[in-house]
């Protein structure tokens, strides 16, 4: 039986229909609301949103396609800041000491549920932010060596039952990393995480044979998944990926209690009025269900998916205490 395709088309998208009334919905209250705020001058001037990331990667660019959408929709131009380092509290406190009146924003990812328990932040990520709405999905991928003997997820969890197996991951403490040391306890293998200082370095031990299976995201291996470098034995999300529709999930493998599931989404500093945040949700609501937007994001490896802010806070708790529990499990030291 072929697994249910995940797929990010607006107009072939039945799976979702529900998100697109509930968009339709935000979009109308937005427009509802729209009329109230223009009495108070918002926006005023171009809305700023800080990515804690450098340049050029999947968050940056999935955020500047959005903010181009969200500045033709409200007239005023929105202009995208990267302020990477020290685990995004560069980019949080440059948030947090601007004015609390929504002209500045601030790019979350699941990084940042990550961080709260791995760093010790000089602020609460869900105290000191307030959810606007997520932007984008993304779920990793397992790569093996294109003609090794592990050609797909049964085999693999067959070998790791007789002998000990290396899984391959860039830094520790990032999700790629933490999904690996997820599996590895939750497939009950006899394995070791073997971190690499670069995506370039992981792909590299793979195609070496020095590890038996790295996690990544496809984003950063297109290249060398389109190419046929490497093999795709599994993604790691609920369902099968509108990019990778042909390859199953680790779920399908027989491993219900593993999903890991990369996300992006717009946050404002605590305290910017509830109108603002009602109106932002319902233009991003309405900015996710554009064709060009899920075209685009599909292509970069993403799916395009907007929700309620107290639906993203809910994501963001869960989370964190799923990763807090793989931390300690993995006995990752603090920073």
């Amino acid at each position: 039986m072929t697994a249910p395709h995940r797929s990010t088309s607006a107009f072939s998208f039945p799976a979702h229909r529900r998100d697109f009334l509930k968009g339709c919905a935000a979009t109308a209250l937005a427009v509802g609301t729209g009329g109230a705020l223009a009495q108070t001058g918002y926006p005023s001037r171009p809305i700023q949103v800080i990515v804690p990331f450098g340049p050029g990667g999947l968050a940056d660019i999935s955020m500047r396609l959005v903010a181009q959408k969200m500045s033709e929709r409200m007239g005023q131009a929105w202009v995208v800041e990267n302020r990477p380092g020290a685990g995004g509290v560069v980019a949080a406190n440059s948030a947090l000491n601007a004015p609390r009146d929504g002209h500045t924003l601030i790019l979350f990812s699941n990084g940042t549920t990550i961080a709260k328990t791995l760093f010790k932040l000089d602020h609460d990520p869900e105290v000191d932010f307030t959810p606007i709405s997520s932007m984008a999905l993304f779920d990793l991928i397992l790569i093996t060596r294109k003609d090794g003997p592990l050609t797909d997820l049964p085999k693999l969890l067959a070998a790791g039952r007789e002998r000990a197996l290396l899984l391959g991951s860039i830094n520790p403490g990032s999700t790629q990393n933490l999904s690996a040391e997820l599996f590895k306890s939750v497939a009950g293998l006899n394995a070791s995480v073997v971190p690499h200082k670069s995506t370039p370095q992981v792909l590299t031990s793979v195609l070496r044979g020095d590890v038996d299976v790295a996690f990544e995201s496809y984003a950063a291996l297109k290249g060398a998944v389109d190419s046929g470098q490497v093999r795709v034995v599994a993604t790691t999300g609920p369902a099968r990926t509108a990019w990778l529709p042909n390859v199953p999930t680790v779920v399908e493998a027989g491993l219900a209690n593993y999903v890991v599931t990369g996300w992006n989404a717009l946050y404002a500093p605590a305290g910017v009025p509830a109108s603002v945040v009602q109106l932002l949700n319902g233009h991003m609501q309405a900015v996710m269900q554009l064709p060009e937007v899920r075209q685009r994001l599909i292509e970069l490896g993403t799916e395009a998916r907007a929700n309620a802010p107290a639906e993203q806070a809910e994501v963001f708790r869960r989370d964190t205490a799923k990763w807090a529990q793989v931390i300690a499990r993995a006995n990752i030291k603090l920073s």
